[in-house]
């Protein structure tokens, strides 16, 4: 038995790979300076061991391997301590691709948005078709109960990541994943801390089209430029599909899938996916055009695989989704609580819109915290004013770590809001979580939706909302 301890154990690929290993007959251990759910429960669940704050103490004095996270910097006084002891040290894509994946065939999804819920469609799928699939997202899957699975079968899908993969390493998480089959679904400028600039991320983009095999397949998504700029680096089939009309045109005369949506029904989006003669129809639980293009890529993967359409079908219909992706949190006092990861300003946009087409009568409420290294900076600024102006109201809370971001580098949260006032929308900026929640009580009314939107813990908004939209006195705080 290999005893392993993981730093930065509550990222969530690293939460699952904690798992996994612990799945495998390793003693695992972890720690993380910044401890929350969905990853922190998991690993409680899983009877994995968290210490909190790091520390050289906290690597077992048996320790045989240390697990680094993207997360950790240099100096990481549990990174220093490892090197002193001469202990073997893997960032967390070396070590799934050498404990895991192996010889298995290697499914990345990749691209700037969608990753996690295609993904967790296509483990989903896999597994509703009986192929026996392993897999590691970057979030819970909800038809399962945890972010992976150590299956039986040669397929092994696992999201694919361009932020560096360690310290020690700065190229992105996905070349590490030997990849046969890859689904692109996007490329936009984000990870500003990470890359110079459009052009930087499309490099990381193609290098992961170069890697893939003469015999494998890359499935690519035309609604981007970028994307199909990529795809032609690929020596290996690629097959396109988009939601936009132009977007064939810019795919070299390559057939493209086209996919249309036709429509909300019972809590399902409708869309259907043409080529030629051909036209499938399918049926999917999450709002939005932009989940379901992700689905089609996802279809024509299992179709070239050799899956029949009506088998893909039912398999779409039965997916529950993931946690924190559109998540309906609760009713309360008939005010609808939805919480996202979004971060981007796409992302934020087209999250909206989802919200918007699925509760058509429903006022929304977006409020947003920048968390990520990207929507902390004035880089989408601009961008950010524009996508949240799609919703009838929004809150900005405070930069999260706002102090580690040069002033005039930072995004100003009350310049979003001056900008969405001059297009007539209604917004406030309101530093804190708990000001944020007691203004919502103050002011939302039956009807009324809150989109909460932060690719972190948000300060446990979710749990006080609910509180207090349930009709507990609220006090604040954690009371």
């Amino acid at each position: 038995m290999t005893n392993v301890h993981l730093i930065a154990a509550c990222g969530v690929g690293m939460a699952s790979l904690a798992g996994m290993l612990k799945e495998k007959g390793c003693r695992v251990s972890g720690s993380d300076a910044n401890v929350y759910p969905p990853m922190s429960t998991q690993l409680e669940r899983l009877g994995i061991p968290l210490s909190s704050p790091y520390a050289a103490g906290n690597i077992p004095a048996d320790a045989e391997l240390v697990i680094v996270g993207n997360a950790v910097s240099r100096g990481n006084p549990e990174a220093e301590e490892a090197v002193r002891r001469g202990l073997p040290i893997r960032s967390m894509p070396q070590a799934v691709a050498e404990f895991f994946i192996g010889e298995r065939e290697s499914i990345v999804v990749a691209g700037t948005h969608g990753k996690t819920t295609t993904a967790s469609l296509a483990a989903w799928s896999f597994f509703s078709l009986g192929d026996d699939p392993s897999f590691l997202v970057g979030g819970i899957p909800r038809n399962f109960p945890v972010s992976y699975r150590i299956g039986g079968g040669r397929r092994f899908v696992i999201e694919g990541d361009e932020y560096d993969t360690a310290y020690f390493d700065k190229g992105p998480k996905f070349l590490h994943y030997r990849p046969r089959i890859a689904l692109l679904t996007s490329i936009e400028f984000d990870h500003a801390d990470i890359y110079r600039d459009l052009d930087h991320v499309r490099e990381s983009f193609r290098r992961l089209a170069s890697i893939l095999p003469p015999d494998g397949l890359l499935v690519a998504c035309a609604d981007y430029p970028d994307v199909v700029e990529v795809a032609g680096k690929a020596g290996c089939p690629v097959e396109f599909y988009a939601t936009r009309e132009g977007a064939a045109s810019g795919s070299d005369g390559a057939e493209v899938w086209t996919v249309r949506g036709t429509g909300e029904s019972g809590g399902m989006t409708g869309f259907r996916m043409e080529r030629g003669e051909r036209a499938l129809d399918f049926r999917f639980p999450l709002p939005g055009m932009h989940n379901a293009a992700n689905a089609a890529g996802v279809a024509i993967v299992l179709m070239r695989l050799g899956f029949p359409h009506d088998r893909i079908a039912s398999a779409f219909e039965r997916f529950a989704g993931v946690r924190r992706r559109q998540e309906v949190v609760g009713e309360f006092r008939g005010v609808l609580v939805i919480d996202d990861f979004a971060h981007h300003p796409t992302a934020v946009r087209e999250t909206v819109r989802a919200v918007r087409g699925r509760y058509p009568e429903r006022r929304i409420v977006a409020v947003f915290e920048p968390r990520s290294n990207t929507s902390r900076r004035k880089v989408f600024q601009r961008e950010f004013t524009e996508a949240l102006a799609e919703a009838d109201a929004a809150i900005l809370a405070g930069v999260f770590g706002a102090d580690r971001i040069p002033e005039d580098e930072r995004l100003s949260p009350e310049e979003v809001v001056a900008g969405l006032r001059e297009t007539g929308r209604s917004a406030e900026y309101i530093p804190d979580v708990d000001g944020i929640v007691a203004r919502i009580a103050g002011s939302c009314r039956p009807g009324d939706i809150v989109l909460l939107m932060s690719n972190g813990g948000f300060g446990g908004i979710q749990e006080k909302l609910k509180r207090v939209l349930s009709g507990g006195r609220y006090q604040g705080g954690d009371s």
